[in-house]
């Protein structure tokens, strides 16, 4: 897997301290590091990803080689340090990798860090496949030891999951510990970011001359047409080049790595003599602007094509087939699109789309179901935030009225407060995504002394991104044990003076906990706490069934959206192999047509 591929090219190139906070899709770096980890290497999932590039940072100003790792929206809230790093520098090799989700397939946004790395002044490097991630990685690190600058590293999703064969080398011995030399180098004051500023302008064309002869900045063939890529992509230009046989016109091509600084003077080789160029890349047009811009202070007579003129997707990612059409319209030529599974003639049709969905016995739909029949004859507004919940924004349940990134939602139900303080306000937020940046939040809340309810969902686990460990699970990455924090201690540390707990699957209990927390709210911020696992973590008992004499109303359907629930007959019915055993559903029946499948059952 491309993950494990970075994961170990990283250990290979001597890493000493990686941190990162989980997010897909760059989640499986860290386990695959801590997996195959000797013990020289300090691994560890921060609380956010300020958190983790700032010890990285610190590993790296002492000597030692680190990476962090994130998804490109992490990068926003790891930004504010990143940026003063680059003008501080580092000492030891310190590699930023930042996962970006082109599609998007699980992100809030389609954020290129390409654009970042221009913004930042920051080289970045930019894999293709698992197999060169797996170099690059060490090549990365030793740049950044030789410029004394943190890099970025930006594999994309289907880089991240995509698998291929690595040839693994021996890895290198634990690292050293380093020594932190006092310099006043270290500390950022204005004078010093100017002078450091026109260092680091400096600095860039010496970079895009290093990496006008990068190994794998790529350039080969010849003719009057080019086509200019990066990444993934290259792929999809191979397949789709390969499914035309002798017909393509004689070109040449060029593949960016290091698409910041910009190889100049490859760049240059590659423009001259041509009279068109189609450039393919996900998101922004990088490479189609530095072409762009080079043949223009140049004064090269080539037509630069791409997203600008329309011939490449402006969003989303690209796919054999995109890029087989874009061709096809660029050289002139019926090259023929993969057939699909569903035209295949003997196979059977694609299967329906299915929009993502909570799990059968998710606590969160159990949250979801008091506050909403808590709230039945109240205004309310329910501002969501990021994690599996979000899907809460979707029929029956429809308890998601905001999401905007992360720990959002206690934040913006401030400001929907102030704007409409005769409702009831809600914020609902995640344990791991608490600990994240939720905190602030809660302290402005009770500063400013505004009237919400906070609603923490505590399944124990960072669900979303694959059951990571966060400082309220008492484990580390490691599996060690570690302090376990408390979120209703830490609550009522900082002021919050009504603070509740209860199993949201007790849904009497829970629905009454509802009222009480929403009628505190009018004295300033309450909090509920709903703890219970994560189905995919512990099961809470056996599956239950209808009877159908009994059944009249399919309430539990029409509200609860369960995937376990059908209607067969104008009957509701559990699939008892979807079905965890929540017992929500019965708990709502009116009609009690809903019940545990008995050990005799279960046995038949």
């Amino acid at each position: 897997m491309g993950n494990e591929a970075i994961a170990l090219g990283a250990i290979a190139a001597g890493v000493g301290v990686v941190t990162g906070y989980p997010g897909t899709p760059s989640s499986e770096i860290l386990p695959a590091i801590s997996k195959r980890n000797s013990g020289g290497v300090h691994v560890e999932w921060s609380v956010n990803e300020k958190v983790a590039l700032e010890v990285a940072a610190g590993a790296a100003l002492s000597g030692v080689r680190s990476m962090v790792t994130m998804k490109q929206v992490g990068l926003n809230v790891a930004s504010d340090p990143l940026m003063s790093l680059a003008y501080i520098g580092v000492k030891g090799g310190m590699v930023v990798v930042v996962a970006d989700d082109p599609g998007p397939i699980s992100s809030q946004t389609e954020q290129d860090t390409r654009t970042f790395g221009l913004f930042s002044k920051l080289a970045v490097f930019d894999p293709a496949s698992p197999e060169e991630a797996y170099e690059m990685i060490g090549d990365a690190f030793e740049f950044s030891e030789r410029y004394g600058t943190p890099v970025i590293f930006r594999p994309t999703t289907r880089v991240c999951h995509g698998s291929a064969p690595v040839e693994v080398r021996e890895s290198v011995a634990p690292p050293a510990r380093g020594k932190f030399v006092k310099d006043s180098k270290w500390v950022i004051f204005p004078r010093l970011s100017y002078e450091n500023h026109i260092k680091i302008e400096q600095r860039l064309p010496v970079m895009s001359e290093e990496f006008s002869g990068y190994r794998f900045n790529l350039l080969r063939g010849e003719g009057v047409i080019g086509i200019a890529t990066n990444g993934i992509s290259a792929a999809y230009i191979d397949e789709a080049l390969s499914r035309s046989g002798e017909k393509v016109p004689a070109h040449k091509m060029l593949r960016v790595a290091t698409p910041h600084p910009f190889p100049k003077r490859l760049g240059l080789e590659f423009l001259q003599g041509l009279e068109r160029v189609l450039v393919v890349e996900e998101l922004d047009p990088v490479i189609e602007r530095e072409l762009q811009r080079l043949a223009g202070e140049c004064q090269i007579p080539v037509t630069v094509l791409g997203k600008g003129s329309g011939h490449i997707q402006l969003a989303g990612e690209n796919t054999v087939d995109s890029v087989t059409r874009a061709l096809a319209n660029f050289f002139g030529l019926p090259i023929a699109p993969a057939a699909s599974c569903a035209s295949a003639p003997g196979t059977a049709p694609a299967p329906p789309a299915r929009p993502p969905v909570l799990c059968a016995g998710c606590p969160h739909r159990a949250s979801f179901v008091a506050v909403k029949r808590a709230m039945r004859n109240r205004q309310a507004v329910f501002s969501g935030d990021i994690g599996c919940y979000t899907l809460g924004n979707a029929k029956p349940l429809e308890m998601v009225d905001t999401c905007l990134c992360m720990s959002a939602g206690i934040t913006i139900a401030q400001g929907l407060h102030l704007a409409e303080p005769d409702a009831v306000h809600f914020a609902f937020i995640g344990d791991s995504t608490f600990f994240h940046s939720g905190i602030t939040g809660v302290i402005n809340a009770v500063y400013n002394q505004t009237n919400i309810v906070l609603v923490v969902l505590d399944n124990s686990t960072t669900a979303m991104t694959g059951l990571q460990p966060h400082p309220g699970t008492g484990v580390t990455i490691t599996g060690s044990m570690s302090e376990k924090i408390d979120i209703a201690t830490l609550l009522r540390a900082i002021g919050v003076k009504h603070v509740e707990s209860c199993d949201p699957l007790k849904h009497d209990q829970a629905q009454a906990a509802v009222t009480r927390a929403a009628a505190a709210s009018a004295n300033g911020v309450s909090a509920l706490i709903f703890k219970s696992p994560c189905i995919q973590v512990t099961s809470p008992g056996p599956a239950f069934k209808v009877d159908r004499e009994a059944c009249k109303c399919k309430l539990c359907i029409t509200s609860l959206g369960c995937p376990a629930m059908t209607s067969v007959g104008g009957k509701a019915m559990i699939d008892e192999s979807l079905c965890t055993g929540c017992g929500l559903c019965a708990q709502i029946c009116p009609f009690h047509a809903i019940v545990p499948i008995t050990p005799t059952e279960v046995t038949q």
